[in-house]
């Protein structure tokens, strides 16, 4: 699996050292409040993990799961919703856990699904942002880092349901993609 990776862009100490610093402000933007992370699977499961155990306040935890990239590389732009809420969501504050935002579509669509259900807030939480790529403006209250126009796997994020265990973000190798065809 390492031989497939082409170069580590985040360690493992420094997304320990961000989600701990999004933690501390998560915590203090919400204190008081009765706040819901919504994680999307599969990816956003291990940022979530982590950073639960970095917020000091009460939280509620939810999971949903969509799909615009199926096995490949790159987005199809269609979204489809494959898991919903277990909870409603009226009325309370809401932050999307987010691994990565790329194009924003997917994103957006989940937001919009979301605002569609009367929270009394609705934000975000991204681990990482390529904003290079963005298609659609999206907002992002809490962000870890940016990140360049690369593909990237490790801590939640695979590629062809691989690579997900990682303990860092790596870049992988081109010729990954060139032995599936893509």
């Amino acid at each position: 699996m390492l031989e497939d990776i082409e170069e580590i862009l985040i360690t493992e100490k420094e997304i320990k050292k961000k989600v701990k610093e999004l933690g501390k402000k998560i915590s203090k933007k919400y204190a008081g409040k009765e706040l819901v992370l919504v994680s999307i699977l599969r990816g956003g499961a291990f940022f979530l993990a982590d950073l639960a155990r970095n917020i000091t306040i009460p939280v509620s935890i939810d999971f949903i799961a969509v799909s615009s990239y199926g096995t490949s590389t790159k987005s199809t732009g269609v979204v489809k919703l494959i898991k919903d809420l277990e909870e409603s969501i009226e009325n309370k504050d809401i932050l999307v856990i987010e691994d990565i935002i790329d194009t924003g579509l997917t994103l957006r669509y989940l937001l919009k699904n979301l605002q569609a259900r009367n929270p009394a807030s609705l934000n975000v939480c991204a681990l990482l942002d390529k904003s290079v790529r963005r298609i659609v403006e999206i907002p992002i209250l809490f962000k870890g880092f940016d990140i360049p126009d690369v593909f990237v796997v490790g801590y939640g994020l695979d590629y062809d349901q691989k690579y997900r265990n990682l303990p860092f973000i790596g870049v992988l190798k081109p010729e990954v993609f060139l032995r599936k065809g893509e």
